[in-house]
């Protein structure tokens, strides 16, 4: 079995450079929400010289849009979406400072080069495990486009968040190098 590897957000450079495909991590502190319609909003802010709702240096983007909480809960069940479709507007977040994203699915050679390039890292949540994520988060609060709904960025406070890593800042690709090592 793997050790598993704690982190605290948000993340830094020393992080993420002792982390490979394959290492079981869990994160601790504060990850932002956001899908595709969020992250082409941050973008437009950006290309207009505007600042962000949130400063994402050193931070992490989970790709979800969780369901309703139910009474006595701070949120519903919350899996990761497919990574991709947030894919044209990531490289242009990890220039300016976000370190790392957490979704499902395979990403864009754009994406593994921009995370080569700008010391970021790509994890995978289990798909189909949104119940169990869920346990892990603390706390929950708007941040911005309330419009969105679900798909609004929240920031969440969370407690040994369960991922594994997907993509590396030093090339490796799970997706990849799981499917060479396994296939008959």
């Amino acid at each position: 079995m793997s050790k598993i590897i704690r982190l605290s957000t948000p993340l830094k450079d020393s992080d993420i450079n002792t982390l490979k495909i394959g290492n079981i991590v869990r994160l601790n502190g504060i990850i932002y929400t956001g899908r595709d319609t969020a992250h082409k909003r941050l973008v437009e802010l950006l290309d207009q010289g505007k600042d962000l709702p949130f400063d994402i240096t050193g931070q992490v983007i989970y790709y979800v849009g969780p369901s309703p909480n139910k009474p006595g809960k701070i949120i519903g069940s919350c899996g990761p979406t497919t990574a991709y479709r947030m894919d044209p507007y990531t490289p242009k977040l990890l220039e300016k400072g976000l370190c790392g994203m957490i979704g499902k699915g395979k990403r864009s050679n754009d994406v593994k080069e921009a995370i080569k390039r700008t010391c970021g890292i790509y994890f995978a949540a289990t798909g189909g495990a949104g119940a169990l994520i869920a346990k892990s988060i603390k706390k929950m609060e708007l941040v911005a486009y309330e419009d969105l709904g679900p798909e609004a960025i929240y920031r969440l406070e969370v407690e040994d968040f369960p991922v594994i890593v997907a993509n590396d800042m030093h090339g490796g690709d799970l997706y990849e190098d799981g499917r060479r090592t396994y296939s008959i």
